[in-house]
């Protein structure tokens, strides 16, 4: 008997959440109601993602959380879907025919669930209004890139009374100060990741992060843990150093990772909060930069986050809403049971319950 788990799987037994399957799994004869209600349903995927943020202010929220921001690629083989290009995708590792996607990551501790989302419109696009409306693109919309994206974002969750004390995210997102600006003005701590190109200033002279990092000094190396992982302690040597800060009573770094091995594997990160925060905080959030990683692994095994059959830019935001949404419940639920003994239900039983209840109302 097939069992399903609600603390380590999805909600049902279906290998991909796609129409058929789903619609199969419904008792549904074909999936047409299931494809009409995510590629033209009357409903407002924006509302639902408010739902969700009110669930996981409810559920999950915490005055020290931390908002992470990173994006994921779709793999595609058409040119009709919404935003689809030749583009890099860190999911392929290389340039792909493929959609991105920006995320927002909610993390308190070892609880992590993505709360907002948005669908990458590339300028090429943008620039071809037939295109954009053939792909259901508004056609007020205009250019975004990712890291206004990821600000809108970060800005959403701030006025919609989300708590959190930090944000982090890669170089795409450390690379671009009006998100730092907007944290600093906000009183929020943050932990991003740089690249070589990017300058800061130390005292009166500026630097680029490629020549700071090419005359650290090796007795200042110190080993700090990021936290725990599948092996262990994820273990790393830190090097900082303080760069000019405008705001009193706190402090802004740029800040080293060294691999242990290999030490020609060297990360940079422009690093801010006030003048008690302990250079650990900054580490630990680094290590919680990765929660996002894991998220979109969990949320394209068990819920179907890239299993959608829309091409609109409507539908894709409906689907993957939803697959936000049951990853946040299940998250929820995992907490909730994950002490108890043998909290599993059978997926024939459930099924049954539904079909019953299915019936009286028709």
């Amino acid at each position: 008997m097939q069992k399903c788990y609600y603390s380590k799987s999805g909600l049902n037994e279906a290998e991909r959440k796609n129409g058929w399957q789903m619609s199969e799994i419904l008792g549904e004869s074909t999936p047409y109601r299931m494809q009409q209600f995510i590629g033209r349903g009357r409903w407002s995927a924006n509302e639902l993602r408010d739902v969700l943020q009110k669930y996981v202010k409810e559920k999950i929220q915490d005055e020290a959380a931390v908002l992470v921001v990173d994006e994921t690629g779709f793999l595609k083989q058409g040119k009709m879907s919404a935003g689809v290009q030749r583009q890099y995708s860190g999911t392929a590792g290389r340039i792909e025919n493929c959609q991105i996607g920006v995320f927002m990551n909610y993390a308190v501790n070892d609880k992590f669930c993505c709360i907002d989302r948005k669908l990458y419109i590339p300028k090429q696009w943008t620039d071809d209004k037939e295109r954009c409306s053939k792909a259901g693109i508004p056609e007020e919309y205009q250019f975004e890139t990712k890291t206004q994206m990821a600000l809108e974002m970060i800005k959403r969750a701030y006025e919609n009374g989300i708590p959190f004390e930090w944000a982090t995210g890669d170089s795409v997102y450390g690379a671009d100060s009006r998100i730092q600006k907007y944290l600093e003005e906000k009183d929020k701590k943050y932990m991003f990741a740089v690249s070589g190109k990017e300058y800061v200033w130390i005292g009166f002279r500026q630097y680029s992060v490629k020549e700071i990092k090419g005359h650290l000094d090796e007795e200042k190396w110190v080993r700090i843990s990021t936290g725990n992982g599948t092996k262990g302690e994820k273990e790393f040597e830190w090097q900082y150093m303080e760069v000019n800060c405008n705001i009193e009573n706190h402090r802004k770094y740029l800040i080293f990772r060294r691999n242990l091995t290999d030490h020609s594997q060297i990360r940079g990160y422009i690093a801010y909060g006030n003048c008690e925060t302990k250079m650990e905080e900054f580490v630990k959030t680094a290590g919680i930069r990765w929660t996002i990683e894991m998220n979109f692994a969990e949320m394209k095994r068990e819920t179907g986050l890239d299993q959608y059959e829309v091409r609109s830019y409507d539908g894709w935001h409906k689907h993957i809403t939803l697959s936000c949404l049951a990853h946040a419940f299940l998250t929820v639920l995992r907490e909730q049971f994950e002490n108890l003994p043998d909290m599993s239900i059978t997926y024939e039983n459930t099924m049954e319950d539904f079909k019953k209840k299915r019936k009286s109302k028709l």
